[in-house]
């Protein structure tokens, strides 16, 4: 699976999703770009998009975009705390859907 991960996780963890081709919006170029636009352009050459916006499936209509949409939720977004995370993630990347919305932690 082809996976992008968004600014707002840090980069680290790419190399940590293991079984998949990972990538960060700032190696594809497109950081500061607005989530809406960011989408578009991640479901030309990625199956998911992994964040930690909780707020995304409330301001972006997901069901139009051929892309799967990860929330991840921890205590804060620093590599030592999403990495508990990572068990269920590789889980739940096994069983995604496009066009839906899944969320990996508390």
């Amino acid at each position: 699976m082809r996976i992008l991960l968004d600014e707002s996780l840090p980069h680290d963890l790419a190399a940590l999703i293991l079984d998949h081709q990972v990538s960060t919006v700032r190696q594809e170029g497109w950081a500061s770009v607005t989530n809406g636009k960011l989408l578009a352009l991640a479901s030309t050459k990625f199956d998911a998009f992994i964040t930690a916006d909780r707020n995304l499936e409330f301001q972006q209509n997901l069901a139009k975009l051929p892309i799967a949409v990860v929330v991840l939720v921890a205590r804060k977004n620093r590599l030592q705390d999403l990495a508990p995370l990572l068990p269920e993630l590789a889980v739940v990347l096994n069983h995604l859907v496009p066009r839906t919305l899944r969320t990996v932690g508390v």
